[in-house]
């Protein structure tokens, strides 16, 4: 072997040493950080806070001078400017549209609103105090099951700008014995806090992290010591860490977001974007690459976020107090992130999945409780140096997990990218259709697979 020869081998050899090394740096497991269970999020200090364990029960409801209040300002549309010709979704929600969504709220929708109410305290609504907040939660119980190894404890998490409505649909499938389960879920609904009649930390820091750790008290305060976890949007955020911090409680976590922010979670994206085969079977290469495209429509989705992420007070003042403004905001999510091209339809595609009644119901429970701005605050407590920097994807976590792929979800990862935190996927789907808020939009589908996912782990004789 030649001088230059030798020379190239041992350069070779080297950065082949050095890309090892970088290699192993990106994948070494993090350990858990201590976990502060009883951090007070309420306001004053916590030496004189003394918690108040039961649990109360809770129920809307609003007088008439209040749905009054609402439907003047709903008849005080303001004089928006025509939508550009030939304009439907593309430069934010259509206004021609929005007229017509007033108007039904106005009319039909507040005309019922007893209606309503009833339809939204269907379910037992309870309240309990956690950590200095005032927590609110649905909790529906199977009938004639009993016993007890049979029933098993779920906790549903919502995300933004969704609340607890996002799964009334599936909560009698749940809680009903079917032949395609040997068991009922009991099942928990929490609203975070901060979202609808949830209470909002007084205190800086309320962070995913924390809310996780809320999520686990609630449980439990309610005497559940294992249980499975189900989460959207933040809820799949939220999910993901009572996995990662709480793995011998949770049973299994199934999530409609999986992410994993971990560093070599990049690379082998970049990877999979050179070589998709490494990353996916060839019939699923369209939900992850090309990153072009799928770049576009996250800078395009996201605009939100910068603003909330920063100053989620002042666009939360344009909106406290101000329905018009409120339904435009949110409905243009679950427009356009139910289905990209709902962008080119001048009525958003609103109809396609969801009834006014439903979308209706969501906006009125952030409206009723003035709850957006603290809903929104959640972004500022996550996207921080503070946040960011701890890591928490790098700590490996071996609760089984269900990742299903829904086609328009915004974000998504392949189990290869996932794997790396999740040690132990079980179940993962892809569905040619589905959104961001595919609770409401299909829950035939994603109560199938939640039922999928537990039949794995169902056992009869251990469950506890």
């Amino acid at each position: 072997m030649g001088f230059l020869a030798r020379g190239i081998f041992v350069i070779l050899t080297l950065v082949a040493a050095l890309l090892f090394q970088q290699y192993r740096n990106l994948t070494k497991p993090v350990s858990a950080p201590k976990i502060e269970l009883q951090e007070y999020w309420g306001t004053g200090d916590a030496d004189n806070y003394t918690e108040q364990t039961s649990v109360e029960p809770f129920e809307l409801n609003y007088d008439e001078e209040v749905i009054n209040t609402l439907k003047s300002k709903l008849a005080d549309f303001p004089n928006l400017p025509q939508p550009l010709e030939g304009a439907a979704f593309q430069y934010g929600f259509n206004a021609d549209r929005l007229r017509e969504i007033i108007d039904y709220w106005r009319s039909d929708y507040l005309e019922r609103w007893s209606k309503r109410q009833s339809y939204l305290n269907q379910y037992p609504q309870f309240k309990t105090q956690i950590q200095g907040l005032d927590i609110h939660f649905l909790h529906v119980k199977p009938k004639g099951v009993r016993n007890p190894k049979r029933i098993l404890p779920l906790l549903m998490l919502h995300g933004w700008p969704g609340s607890v409505r996002e799964f009334y649909e599936m909560i009698p499938k749940l809680t009903t014995r079917s032949d395609e389960k040997e068991y009922v879920f009991e099942v928990i609904v929490p609203s975070l806090p901060g979202y609808g009649f949830s209470e909002a930390a007084a205190k800086q820091g309320l962070s995913p992290a924390k809310i996780a750790v809320i999520m686990r008290n609630l449980m439990a305060r309610l005497g559940f010591k294992k249980y499975y976890v189900h989460g959207g949007d933040w809820g799949s955020i939220v999910g993901n860490l009572m996995a990662t911090f709480f793995q011998n409680e949770v049973l299994g976590v199934h999530l409609t977001m999986c992410v994993n922010s971990a560093p070599i979670a990049t690379v082998k994206t970049l990877i999979g974007s050179l070589a998709p085969s490494l990353a996916v079977g060839d019939e699923y290469v369209s939900y992850y690459y090309p990153l072009t495209e799928k770049f576009k429509l996250i800078m395009t989705e996201t605009g939100y976020m910068h603003i909330q992420a920063t100053k989620p007070d002042t666009i939360g003042a344009t909106l406290t107090g101000n329905p018009i403004g409120l339904a435009a905001y949110i409905l243009e999510k679950f427009s356009t992130w139910t289905n990209p091209a709902f962008r080119e339809l001048a009525d958003g595609g609103l109809d396609q999945y969801f009834t006014l009644d439903m979308l209706l119901d969501n906006i009125m429970i952030y409206y009723l409780t003035d709850s957006i701005t603290t809903s929104q605050r959640l972004y500022s407590e996550a996207f921080n140096i503070r946040e960011l920097t701890k890591e928490y994807d790098r700590i490996p976590t071996r609760v089984p997990a269900a990742c299903p792929k829904f086609r328009h979800e915004l974000f998504q990862q392949s189990d290869w990218v996932l794997q790396d935190h999740y040690r132990n996927i079980l179940h993962s789907k892809h569905y040619e259709n589905g959104g961001h808020f595919v609770a409401m939009q299909f829950p035939e589908i994603l109560y199938t697979d939640i039922v999928q996912f537990v039949n794995r782990l169902y056992r009869r004789e251990d469950q506890y």
